[in-house]
């Protein structure tokens, strides 16, 4: 079995939690989320898993799949609903693959 590739974006704001809800929310029209802590998690279907952790002034996106393109499918959600809906606000999700891990896609 080999490793899930990970990718990670933090993105700065003033309104984190905020942002976090309206993620849960509306993506959870279509995935289910479990939330513990400050961290909700999601499968995004067969093409990997997708969480959204808390911080203090800072909302981190956590992309994992075992191949690239699910990797890329689960950072472009991810990612592209948190830039629409922030928009007023200029957020920008720029993703870095984690340490020692493949480069991540988007």
């Amino acid at each position: 079995m080999t490793a899930p590739l990970r990718a990670s974006a933090d993105v700065r704001t003033d309104n984190p939690a905020r942002y976090a809800k309206q993620l849960v929310s509306h993506l959870g029209r279509k995935l289910e989320f479990t939330t513990e802590g400050g961290t909700s998690t999601a499968s995004f279907f067969d093409f990997g898993t997708g969480s959204i952790v808390l911080g203090d002034g800072v909302l981190t996106l956590v992309a994992e799949s075992a191949t690239p393109e699910g990797l890329a499918r689960v950072q472009h959600v991810l990612g592209d609903h948190l830039e629409r809906f922030g928009a007023r606000d200029s957020l920008t999700v720029s993703w870095a693959p984690e340490p020692g891990l493949a480069p991540a896609a988007g």
